[in-house]
């Protein structure tokens, strides 16, 4: 793995060289996408950002249109390899790809050289807007069971079939169709739901569980914001067991009131297994009051309150409190049993922007703890209707029965150069609860818990360095402590 290392950090090196300024324009503001590598380093975490250094209109919802994007597309977009402009559409088409090294002590693995290429797609026809990123990766693995990097499928191509080559390939895309009306915004698309003012821990829904299908509609009616949500999940990893044919199915209402700095939001969740109904999809409904009208063993429901007040453009407190099951509010107080099923997480961004020898900072330092109770996104049987995706909690990513202390500062120059340092204080109970798949007791109103009993803290640190181009970009985490991991990658837009 270290000469793979010393190859990797050459590759940086001539990266490097052919660097400028990057200019880079989609109509959606989207989560992070790691298993796509765009060339954004941490787009997410400088949109947080913008909302904490400025006085502008703050949401928590995202995929989240980005309604500046037609007034500067033509000008951003003017490196494209292949554009088309007229009075009511536009187009660009760009060549995307990478090449990147992986390696880690949890993944057991380590890939070298991993190759992708695609296209970048990206226009409107008159109120309608699209974007797509689709690639196709190739990658040499050095176990001799290969696991997938981002959770999602792989295929392993055997060397007695080709010609003595043996290689792992796969396909990946993101994307976005949005018609947008007077009133509301409906879109259909691949991609991740990030709800909530948090970074790292959002507990109902957050950016890094992985990708789906999903049909959303968007209303605003003055400083209220609904958002409806159908997702297409899957149960199990990969795409050979044949238990992904029966269906489990997302359905979710956000709420959102703007009062200026501060922001109040409410999410629902109710997830089905084998039991779909578009019903569910209007946003009228309290999926919370109608979920009893569903058999319990085939929905899940769930409900979180979220708070975000901006302090002098200079800082952002927040929080989120996820209610997944509870008796009744005494119970939820005394926190004895399994049933008292919740979450909580607080955080602070604090963050500055400055000009200093004619170079232009942007730097800030993120807070986040997170503590999520033990049968948390579970429920009765397993492989039904958990609040996962492909094996991945849809929420908090440590899962049931965890504790979780992030802190990261980082810093951007001239909107090129990325700079962070991430620590991650982490723990993880080993009691039957700890697990997402674990089945809820029938009489789990009786069974005691035990918050993070058997718990190892696991500490981590990972700096971070990115540098974004006009047609190349760099990206390199490595996290020398704890799960230790390499992440490198040269990547090219044009």
């Amino acid at each position: 793995m270290e000469s793979c290392a010393k190859r990797s950090v050459n590759v940086v090196v001539l990266g490097i060289l052919f660097l400028c300024q990057t200019l880079f324009a989609s109509p959606v503001i989207s989560p992070e996408r790691y298993n796509l590598k765009l060339l954004d380093t941490a787009p997410m975490l400088f949109e947080f950002h913008r909302l904490t250094t400025t006085s502008a209109k703050q949401e928590f919802h995202y995929p989240q249109r980005d309604s500046s994007w037609r007034r500067d597309a033509a000008y951003r977009e003017k490196d494209a390899l292949l554009k088309f402009q007229s009075n009511r559409t536009f187009l660009a088409t760009s060549l995307v790809g990478g090449i990147d090294f992986r390696g880690g002590k949890a993944l057991g693995d380590t890939i070298w050289p991993g190759i992708d290429g695609g296209l970048y797609l990206r226009g409107y026809i008159d109120s309608l807007e699209f974007v797509l990123d689709a690639r196709i990766y190739s990658e040499r693995h050095y176990s001799k069971n290969p696991q997938s990097y981002d959770g999602e499928y792989i295929d392993l191509q055997l060397e007695e079939v080709n010609d003595g080559l043996e290689y792992v390939s796969y396909a990946r895309y993101r994307g976005h169709l949005s018609l947008n009306m007077g009133f509301a915004r409906f879109d259909v698309g691949r991609d991740v739901m990030h709800w909530g003012p948090g970074y790292y821990n959002n507990l109902a829904l957050n950016q890094f569980s992985l990708p789906f299908n999903s049909m959303s509609l968007d209303l605003q009616v003055g400083p209220l914001t609904v958002l409806t949500i159908y997702g297409d999940l899957r149960v199990f990893k990969g795409n050979s067991n044949k238990g992904n044919k029966a269906a489990r199915n997302l359905y979710g209402h956000r709420y959102e009131l703007d009062f200026g700095n501060l922001v109040v939001g409410m999410s629902e969740l109710q997830v089905v297994h084998d039991d779909n109904n578009a019903w569910l999809f209007v946003p009228i409904i309290p999926l919370f009051m109608e979920k009893g009208n569903y058999t319990e063993s085939s929905n899940n429901g769930a409900l979180s309150f979220d708070l975000n007040y901006r302090l002098f453009n200079k800082a952002r407190f927040y929080t989120e409190f996820f209610m997944d099951d509870f008796q009744s509010p005494i119970e939820l107080i005394k926190n004895e049993n399994i049933q008292s099923k919740w979450a909580w997480m607080i955080g602070a961004q604090v963050a500055h922007d400055f000009d200093w020898k004619n170079h232009a900072f942007e730097v800030g330092t993120l807070f986040e703890y997170a503590r999520v109770e033990p049968y948390v996104y579970t429920h009765f049987k397993s492989n039904t209707a958990q609040m996962a995706h492909l094996e991945v909690p849809l929420g908090n990513q440590g899962g049931p029965n965890s504790m979780t202390i992030d802190w990261l500062m980082y810093s951007r120059m001239d909107k090129r150069w990325v700079f962070g340092l991430h620590q991650k204080w982490f723990w993880k109970g080993t009691d039957t609860g700890s697990s997402i798949n674990d089945p809820n007791p029938l009489n789990h109103a009786v069974v005691k818990k035990r918050f993070l009993h058997g718990a190892k803290m696991q500490y981590s640190i990972t700096p971070i360095l990115g540098i974004e181009g006009r047609y190349v970009n760099f990206d390199l985490e490595w996290t020398l402590l704890g799960d230790r991991k390499v992440y490198s990658r040269a990547g090219f837009k044009w």
